[in-house]
């Protein structure tokens, strides 16, 4: 990495044991292999020094499954999260609002930052769009991230989990938050 570059942040969002608590919910996800591409993600991030940044969400006193006094607000133990690596607990939908993580990166030199991670069009969504409008150049690793899908409600239309992953990586390119990417071209393997 050029010395001059801006440093590299990978933000890892909820990817906790809060959603697997939701087993029907769980089972019906998107993308059963996030997880998977996300540890691809963190071992390159690792290999290359970039900052590996852990992002749970809480609900306190929801006595839900975001609730941390029930325990599952904490990441995937798969994933190895290392105690000299970031790691930050929001409870607003984006990363950046009930955070200091912009004020974390920007201590860090970070100009660009890589997004994967559980609810694609919600945390991870909203996530790239804030970190956008703040000036950090965003890579959205759709197939690092996963979501459920929406029922239909209200006379609301359901809409499946590929769709919601389809929609959100075409918005985020399209629209110029982000260069969506695959965790294959990102970590510099043939798929």
């Amino acid at each position: 990495m050029d010395q001059n570059s801006p440093a590299t942040a990978l933000l890892v969002i909820d990817a906790q044991e809060s959603f697997r608590q939701r087993p029907d919910e769980w089972a019906a996800t998107a993308n059963p292999s996030a997880i998977d591409n996300i540890v691809q993600l963190v071992a390159h991030a690792r290999r290359r020094g970039d900052v590996v940044v852990w992002i749970t969400h809480a609900e306190p006193g929801t006595a839900g499954v975001f609730d941390p006094a029930r325990g599952f607000v904490r990441v995937m133990d798969e994933l190895g999260p290392r105690d000299d690596e970031l790691a930050v607990t929001k409870t607003t939908v984006n990363a950046f609002t009930s955070t200091d993580l912009e004020e974390q990166l920007r201590q860090l030199g970070v100009g660009q930052v890589v997004v994967c991670g559980i609810r694609t069009e919600q945390c991870c969504e909203t996530t790239t769009r804030v970190a956008a409008d703040l000036g950090f150049e965003v890579l959205f690793v759709t197939d690092a991230t996963t979501t459920s899908p929406i029922e239909a409600a209200d006379g609301l239309s359901p809409v499946s989990g590929d769709d919601i992953m389809r929609r959100t990586e075409s918005i985020l390119s399209s629209r110029g938050f982000a260069t969506v990417v695959r965790t294959a071209d990102r970590v510099g393997v043939s798929a």
